[in-house]
């Protein structure tokens, strides 16, 4: 060994020695204060696992074992059943199928930070021989490619300087370090420790340079003192200027540590890096002191870092997410998009793409956006069908996501062929991929989920128009229609023209006449199209024979469909008629009980004003009164004078007790004291018009709450500064249910109609406009839209049970769930209905064709697309000078739902709307006139005006 060499063995042993002395890292295990498995606390030697399987004492515990593996078999994408195996095996000291128990879950999952930690933890105290430490740098190396975290790298750097006495040992512990900087280095909470690990080994290694006391450096020793010493200090001013937590410690160590002054330029980024961390602090702050998963502040912070645009910190903030909520599919599709259109390291862009589908395997969109970003960055196509195999078992939850892998991986084969060649090795391989898809549909997945996925043969459509557009193979494309047609399509008159126009950009004319021909002849939904099509070609194209026939099918044709409208339209009529006697049958029945039962009710001294003259008029008595005058009892307690309360409401008019019903009258005394004198003491205050714009009208509140304005205070102090609740008293003193809340500020009245149907003591609280109803008589308020939205679903006949967490569950299979609206009455109780928004029309569309019919709780729900029928409002007083008593309810409205409009927009444009169809449904007119055209329905107010005429 030459001088050179030996002296270096020397400073890696000194350096070496330094570390254990300090504490900073063990040789035998590495993962922060955690020992080694199988180390008796009484004992220094170490038990190690022992490999024999049949040494398991318990046998229960060896046959839960058993069954987790079998089903670890079926279902290999089992994450819990993974955890619960390693869990056992590791309780049990199975240490070689602990190890393949772990390498079966990562090769399908990303471990977490946890998990890797555990692994290395059993691993590290077995690896003596320097092949060893490379399995376990291997393992490293796998853990910090799942998750970027601190606590990983820290690790890795630990156990990399028990290696600096191997051969290159202090390059690769510099290399590591440097590669945890790049990655945690700017982790504002926790990326101070890798800069602190780095800067004690290089001091370490500083130590072991310095001459023995006594002696004289050589040139050479001060050369190399003086550039370990730059490094140091390089260190110390790249850590200066990131924003970290407690960076003003690590300043003031600089300060100590160097002889020399710092230069102004690191002083300068030291300032900077204080001012940025001010920024970040909150966003660090709110992360500290939510709950698990953290999303909406990771999300704040995500945005934030987007706004500032540092790509590192942008892709550090989202690692850091991903950490706690790697099982969110749109937090890794909005990281992959980021990195596609962004960064665009290949790389990065590649390995997050596949973190994010070993994450979420069950997501399709994350499958086919990874398939684009291997086909983008020129992977081997050896590699990209693995993957595509890879997708296809990965247990999608929908049929209709196997036609999206498929499609995805169609269209990359597509862009592989030449097709200026007749014959190429690519297009025979994109023909065998549509012949395997459309079997796999067939087999594999209708067998799973009993439904095709592909009703419309999107697949099927797409193979066709490649023969006939690139291939110029239209028998090919010919054939592939029959058999969409064979599948159930030839029904629709917009699958009919698909063809059609396949035929005509790529077909001939007599292909196209015959096509339209079938077309008449099968189309159930838009017959009138299709005809009118036929007519059309014919005037241009045909000859007078032509048109003659043409004429002649469309005609016969038409009049077989309207001849079965018309019996569609008698039986539907039949069947109103039948709900309308079977109704009517209910109503007098009610009627009958309604009255008997008021018979058996014997009269009361409770009497009601009937004017100003002092009479009064004699009333059937409640419950209530029969039993308080039974009772005798003077004065009234809470819950008798909540009934009368109520019972007043009910009535629309004051209760009076007689003296002679208690011997003495009642004291209707008010909840709460000094309620009634202080509603006496407050004047009637008209309406102020200069207030409307900074007060609301709060309605529907209950009539049990007590100190109203107080409560309403706190409730609306949120909005901005309250000036005054102004809460609205009967002349007993009874709070009423509704008050005027008035702000200082007319912006805080914005904020408070975002409180409107707040749940307050149990019911939903209406917070609406302060207008003046005397000259705004028909001022009504709806928050909600009550127009078409095809992104809605209305949904009835839920369980009163159902909540709103449940129906989300349900919903969220088919898409994005932006939003939803449980409907109640006005006392906050269930109705059984509920408005349902998506993402967009697509989801709504899926989720309505999946969920409509379902049966939820013994329950079977109905969904339709949103779209509200339109408000009556009353009539205008001139409007209704006919007579009254000629008018009658219109008939029961049967099952009318909005359906899906899934066809061309060039199918949506009638000449006669009335008697289309809609998404396959006839629209019947009615055989007779209905009723309800020549009487109109009668109107709260129409009623109201019945009344007061008698």
């Amino acid at each position: 060994m030459s001088d050179e060499e030996d002296s270096e063995a020397v400073a890696i042993a000194a350096a070496y020695a330094l570390l254990q002395e300090a504490g900073d890292f063990d040789d035998r295990c590495l993962v922060g204060d955690l020992k080694p498995a199988g180390l008796d606390d009484d004992d220094d030697e170490e038990v190690y696992y022992d490999d024999d399987d049949d040494d398991l004492e318990d046998n229960g515990a060896e046959a839960e074992i058993a069954r987790l593996e079998e089903q670890l078999s079926i279902n290999a994408y089992d994450y819990n059943c993974h955890l619960d195996l390693i869990k056992l095996l590791r309780q049990e000291r199975d240490a070689y199928r602990l190890r393949r128990a772990r390498r079966n879950m990562s090769e399908i999952f990303p471990l977490t930070e946890e998990l890797w930690l555990d692994w290395l933890k059993d691993e590290i105290p077995h690896a003596k021989e320097d092949s060893e430490r490379e399995e376990i740098y291997k393992l490293f190396e796998r853990a910090v490619k799942d998750y970027i975290c601190p606590g990983i790298w820290l690790e890795y750097a630990q156990y990399s300087i028990g290696g600096i006495g191997q051969e290159g040992g202090i390059a690769r512990v510099r290399a590591i370090l440097e590669r945890a900087l790049i990655a945690v280095g700017l982790h504002v909470t926790k990326g101070a420790a890798i800069w602190e690990t780095y800067r004690e080994f290089e001091n370490a290694i500083l130590a072991t340079m310095q001459p023995t006391p006594g002696s004289v450096p050589t040139p050479e020793q001060q050369q190399n003192i003086k550039a370990q010493l730059e490094k140091i200090h390089s260190l110390y001013r790249r850590q200066l200027g990131v924003p970290l937590i407690d960076m003003e410690s690590a300043f003031l160590e600089y300060e100590n540590w160097t002889e020399e002054p710092i230069p102004e330029a690191a002083l300068q980024n030291y300032a900077k890096a204080l001012k940025e961390l001010q920024k970040y602090k909150p966003y660090e702050e709110a992360l500290l002191g939510a709950e698990i998963p953290k999303l909406a502040e990771y999300q704040a912070y995500i945005d934030f870092e987007m706004k500032v645009g540092d790509p590192a910190r942008i892709q550090l903030i989202y690692e850091r997410a991903l950490d706690e909520n790697c099982l969110v599919p749109d937090l890794w599709a909005r990281y992959t998009q980021y990195l596609d259109r962004q960064l665009k390291v290949k790389e990065l862009v590649l390995s997050a793409h596949e973190r994010a589908v070993r994450n979420c395997p069950w997501t399709v969109k994350l499958w086919n956006q990874y398939l684009m970003a291997m086909e983008r960055h020129h992977v081997e196509h050896q590699v990209i069908s693995e993957t595509f195999e890879k997708a296809l078992n990965a247990s999608f939850t929908q049929a209709t996501d196997y036609v999206e892998i498929w499609q995805a991986y169609l269209d990359y084969l597509r862009r592989r062929v030449d097709f200026t060649q007749d014959s190429s090795k690519e297009l025979e391989e994109l023909r065998s991929a549509f012949a395997r898809a459309l079997k796999y549909l067939k087999q594999d997945v209708e067998e799973r989920f009993s439904e095709s996925g592909d009703p419309s043969c999107t697949l099927m459509q797409a193979w066709a128009r490649i023969e006939a557009r690139w291939c110029n193979n239209m028998q090919k494309a010919r054939e592939l229609w029959d058999f969409i047609m064979v599948k159930g399509n030839a029904k629709y008159a917009n699958m009919w023209l698909e063809y059609y126009n396949l035929e005509r950009a790529h077909g001939d004319a007599l292909h196209c006449r015959k096509a339209l021909y079938r077309a008449v002849q099968c189309t159930q939904d838009y017959p009138e199209h299709v005809c009118e099509v036929l007519l059309t070609l014919e005037r241009i194209e045909g000859t007078l024979e032509d048109w003659d026939t043409a004429v002649q099918r469309t005609e016969t044709r038409l009049a077989r469909v309207n001849e079965q409208r018309a019996k569609v339209a008698a039986k539907e009529a039949a069947l109103v008629k039948q709900e309308e006697e079977r109704a009517e049958q209910r109503k007098q029945a009610q009627a009958k009980k309604k009255a008997i039962k008021k018979s058996q009710k014997p009269n009361t001294g409770v009497k009601r004003k009937a004017g100003g003259d002092g009479e009064w008029e004699e009333e059937k008595a409640p419950l209530l009164v029969k039993r308080l005058k039974e009772s005798r009892r003077p004065i009234l307690d809470e819950e008798d004078l909540e009934e009368l309360r109520e019972l007043e409401l009910e009535m629309n008019t004051e209760l009076e007790i007689e003296l002679g019903l208690f011997g003495r009258k009642a004291d209707l005394k008010p909840k709460e004291e000094g309620a009634a004198a202080k509603w006496k003491d407050t004047p009637k205050v008209l309406h102020d018009s200069k207030k409307e714009g900074r007060t609301v009208f709060v309605s529907n509140l209950s009539y049990n709450m007590a100190v109203p304005e107080a409560k309403l205070h706190s409730l609306f102090a949120s909005c901005g500064e309250v000036a005054e609740v102004r809460s609205i008293y009967s002349n007993k003193g009874a709070f009423r249910g509704y008050c005027y809340v008035e702000f200082k500020d007319e912006r805080s009245t914005l904020q408070a109609f975002e409180l409107d149907r707040t749940i307050v003591e149990g019911r939903p609280m209406f917070v609406s406009p302060y207008v003046d109803k005397s000259k705004n008589p028909d001022f009504k308020v709806f928050k909600y839209s009550t127009a078409l939205e095809k992104h809605k679903l209305f949904i009835s006949g839920l369980p009163f049970s159902c909540t709103k967490e449940e129906l989300q569950k349900l919903c969220k299979a088919h898409g994005k769930v932006k939003d939803i609206r449980m409907v109640t009455n006005r006392a906050g109780k269930p109705k059984g209905l509920a408005y349902v928004e998506f993402e967009n029309e697509a989801q709504a569309s899926q989720a309505l064709l999946k969920m409509d019919g379902l049966t939820i709780k013994g329950h079977v729900i109905k969904v339709a697309i949103s779209n509200p029928p339109s408000r009556r409002f009353p009539e205008k007083p001139e409007s209704q000078s006919q007579d009254l008593s000629l008018r009658q309810p219109s008939r029961n409205r049967r099952k009318r739902r909005t359906q899906l409009a899934m066809v061309p927009r060039a199918l949506q444009r009638h000449n006669n709307p009335a008697s289309k169809a809609e998404n396959g449904t006839v629209q019947n007119p009615p055989a007779t006139p209905s009723p309800s055209a020549e009487r109109p329905k009668m109107s709260n107010a129409d009623f109201a005006k019945l009344l007061l005429n008698k």
